[in-house]
């Protein structure tokens, strides 16, 4: 791997583990992360200054590590490290496959249980509204097409 290509993939892990952070509440501060690692570790721990490397995308954690971090961190480990996720479950409705969901997903479901339940009330039904033009939206494509 070229020192390039590995600058781009500690930057791109730095990204997913801020972002996975701020999902869970934490905010993506050295400390803190070493602190909190610290608690769910069986090892040795890490210093503040291995976790602000990780944070500043100069290094990423071996894989013991990244396993801790994903399990605090409600994601999986290839999705922390790599940035990728294998298809897992199927929707109710439609039965249809869907790939586990993102961080970003994870964390609009995380505010959108913050939500009173009178809020809660108009997301889903915002929801449903796009989903029913979506779905007349597309059978009026075939229609023209057809």
């Amino acid at each position: 791997m070229s020192k390039a290509s590995k600058l781009i993939e500690n930057k791109q892990f730095s990204d997913r583990l801020r972002l996975a952070l701020k999902g869970v509440g934490v905010r993506p501060s050295a400390t803190v992360l070493a602190n909190e690692f610290n608690l769910r570790y069986w090892g040795n721990s890490i210093t503040v200054n291995t976790a602000r490397n990780w944070l500043l995308g100069k290094s990423i954690p071996m894989q013991d590590k990244l396993r801790v971090l994903a399990d605090w961190l409600h994601v999986s480990p290839d999705e922390l490290r790599y940035g990728t996720l294998a298809p897992s479950f199927k929707t109710q409705d439609a039965g249809t496959d869907m790939s586990v969901l993102t961080m970003q997903d994870r964390d609009m479901l995380a505010r959108y249980m913050t939500l009173s339940l009178a809020d809660r009330k108009t997301v889903s039904d915002v929801v449903v509204a796009l989903t029913v033009a979506a779905t007349v939206k597309a059978r009026a494509g075939e229609k023209d097409r057809g």
